[in-house]
């Protein structure tokens, strides 16, 4: 199946974030909200999720599933979001505003997916 190159540019993006977090884990262990337990855990499974999930938006028979995956999974991310917003140091010095920018775009990734639901 031919699919839009927009879908492939998802795909490599989400492949490309799963990547960045074995390359500066450091950065995502930051930003982990402390409530949550074993931070390097959830960082290197997230950093799976992004790559497998990638991969398969590329693949038929299983892009729907991993669309579906791609929602929750930036929904669970909405977490990361608002503790950066509540949390000096988790907010790795980013300026407030573009924090408060980072929740809309979460919610246009999150529509992007569902766009190719069924396509």
């Amino acid at each position: 199946m031919n699919y839009p190159w927009h879908l492939y540019l998802m795909a490599t993006l989400y492949i490309a974030a799963g990547i960045n977090h074995f390359i500066k884990p450091k950065m995502y262990l930051r930003i982990m909200p402390i409530y949550l337990p074993n931070h390097k855990l959830l960082v290197f499974l997230s950093g799976i999720a992004e790559i497998f999930l990638g991969i398969m938006l590329c693949i038929p028979l299983v892009k729907n599933i991993s669309l579906v995956f791609i929602i929750i999974m930036l929904i669970v991310f909405l977490l990361v979001h608002f503790y950066m917003l509540s949390n000096k140091q988790a907010s790795a010095g980013l300026p407030k505003w573009l924090l408060i920018l980072r929740i809309p775009i979460q919610f246009l990734l999150i529509y992007w997916a569902y766009f190719y639901l069924g396509l």
